[in-house]
């Protein structure tokens, strides 16, 4: 299987430049000013395999978006060599920016004051596609997308939710064999969340598409990703199975009782002294939380004494989520 991206050595630099104090200092910033060199991407090295789905992730700052935006050619990179599709994003623009299709959460491609489906016809001049392309494969992205009621609606008529499902058909008009995607379903419901995850699960088993995904909502890259790259302070500290990850780092179970009669923290304590486990309470919602290591025959024991002792309405076991693992692992470091 050839691979879709192959980085290598990859650095990003920054200049950040300082201001000098007072009048004096003002007029000497107008001659030269003071810098200093901030890694934004430093020294990275992975490959991503023709249909593999990626999830790219990191806090704020890490450098997710600097090495998005030298993957797709709108960033030189400082030192090191990408490969993406076969090309150099950078030397070979006008030929590369067909092989690939790019959404960005927060930034449209589509115009604003024209329809839609004007914006379609624009963007399928652009790539040279054909009617007959157009038809047999946008056929498909707009049905599944429900976006067919939209496409007489001018940009800025459409909601969020709307927006980013016709972003996401206008980066598919060339059927590229890779698709970028930054923060794809920010500030997105549920529903539309779930139509957009069912469609690029679908285009990935029908043109074996490469999607890599950089996002802050976990459950995007749970639903999607087998795979994904960590990122921290510009380096890589993390790439392998999501499935590996949450083996390796996630600490124990929870387990979820709701109670028939009114109990308190002090009986469940009292109930399982000789184990190992540490009890929470949500007064909202009446539920006490055992958490306990991730240890069958412990976990069994524990349900057995507090099932013993009290009148139990419902139990609920439930993994750490990606969520709280990736969050230890920035707050403690990987090791």
């Amino acid at each position: 299987m050839n691979d879709a991206i192959t980085v290598r050595n990859l650095k990003k630099e920054f200049k950040a430049y300082s201001s000098r104090a007072g009048l004096k200092g003002a007029f000497r910033d107008l001659l030269t000013r003071n810098y200093k060199i901030v890694p934004a991407v430093n020294n990275i090295s992975f490959n991503v395999k023709q249909g593999e789905m990626v999830g790219y992730i990191g806090e704020n700052g890490a450098g997710k978006s600097t090495t998005i935006k030298m993957l797709t050619g709108i960033l030189t990179p400082t030192s090191g060599e990408v490969i993406v599709n076969g090309m150099n994003p950078h030397k070979d623009r006008e030929k590369f920016v067909s092989t690939i299709g790019v959404v960005f959460g927060q930034r449209s491609q589509l115009w604003w004051d024209i329809a839609v489906q004007e914006s379609f016809r624009l963007l399928k001049k652009v790539y040279k596609v054909t009617d007959e392309q157009y038809d047999s494969h946008m056929g498909h992205v707009i049905k599944t997308l429900d976006i067919e009621p939209l496409l007489d609606k001018p940009v800025r008529k459409l909601s969020l939710g709307q927006r980013m499902r016709c972003e996401l058909a206008a980066a598919l008009i060339h059927n590229p064999p890779l698709l970028f995607l930054d923060e794809p379903t920010i500030g997105l419901d549920v529903l539309v969340k779930l139509k957009i995850r069912e469609f690029l699960k679908e285009i990935n088993e029908k043109y074996n598409t490469t999607i890599l995904l950089t996002t802050h909502d976990l459950s995007d890259i749970e639903a999607l990703c087998e795979r994904v790259v960590m990122l921290d302070e510009g380096k890589i500290i993390y790439d392998g199975a999501l499935k590996s990850l949450k083996e390796k780092w996630g600490e124990g179970k929870e387990i979820e009782f709701q109670f028939l009669e009114d109990v308190t923290l002090n009986d469940l304590n009292r109930i399982t002294a000789s184990s190992e486990v540490k009890w929470e309470k949500d007064e909202k919602e009446a539920i006490f939380t055992a958490f306990t290591e991730d240890n069958d025959e412990l976990i069994s024991l524990l349900i057995a004494k507090v099932v013993a002792d009290l009148k139990v309405k419902d139990i609920n076991i439930k993994e750490t989520s990606t969520e709280e693992i990736i969050r230890n692992i920035y707050d403690r470091g990987i090791s």
